[in-house]
């Protein structure tokens, strides 16, 4: 089984190891509906299949590496671009920051990347609901993994997992004490979510609301910029 499914990585795309146990699951259900029970169920079945290939897909990226530049922790929807207070789990101080939302959809690659390089200070799981992802209270009602990363100019940035409506499960790749790169995996949401990225309000933002975004490649935000702000025109 082992053997297929790394056939299917290389020839096919890229699925990350989390994906298998419910591509299994998938293909061995669509085999005994069709033979037992149904055959147009097992060729339903085939459908779900490649659905769960297609969610779990791990695309390579190429994430640009200029020390101050924030990339895009998911692939998304820009949904929320704010100031607001962190939630205190984040480990920031209680005060303003620049909040950039992702949203995810089912549609939309579910493995999670460092938005810069440096060192996760602290992490932290907090239980709670699972309302829709794209409304504000999210952030602070629904269950969430969130990440203290500090990069090596000190500069302190929170990353928070927030699982939504559909998922019912945020998957974490690292620990405390953990160094990342820029564009490195750090986790998974299974099944449609939200990431929030909180940065200095001194950090200029490079992206507009309903832009698409990309992990690990779309520049969200230059911790470093001189810049004037950027105009987006939505057509």
């Amino acid at each position: 089984m082992t053997d297929i499914f790394e056939s299917m990585r290389r020839v096919l795309v890229p699925i990350h190891r989390e994906g298998y146990p419910f591509i299994a699951i998938a293909l061995v259900a669509s085999l005994a509906l069709g033979h037992w029970v149904w055959e147009p169920l097992g060729w339903l079945g085939a459908v779900v299949t490649l659905w769960m290939c297609y969610f779990f897909r791990d695309p390579t990226r190429v994430t640009p590496m200029r020390d101050g530049l924030v990339v895009s922790p998911a692939d998304g929807r820009v949904s929320m671009i704010t100031t607001t207070v962190p939630p205190a789990e984040t480990g920031l101080p209680a005060e303003p920051m620049t909040r950039i939302s992702v949203f995810m959809n089912v549609f939309d690659c579910h493995v999670n990347r460092s938005p810069v390089s440096g060192r996760v200070v602290e992490q932290v799981y907090t239980p709670g609901l699972f309302i829709n992802a794209e409304l504000d209270k999210a952030s602070e009602d629904n269950e969430r993994n969130a990440l203290l990363l500090e990069t090596a100019s000190g500069v302190r940035i929170g990353v928070v997992q927030i699982a939504g409506l559909v998922a019912r499960r945020i998957v974490s790749f690292v620990r405390e004490g953990d160094t990342l790169a820029a564009g490195q995996r750090f986790g998974l949401i299974r099944f449609g979510s939200r990431l929030d990225v909180y940065l200095p309000l001194s950090a200029q933002v490079l992206v507009g609301l309903d832009q698409v975004a990309v992990a690990g490649e779309t520049v969200l935000a230059d911790l470093k910029a001189s810049e004037p702000p950027r105009q987006f025109k939505a057509e």
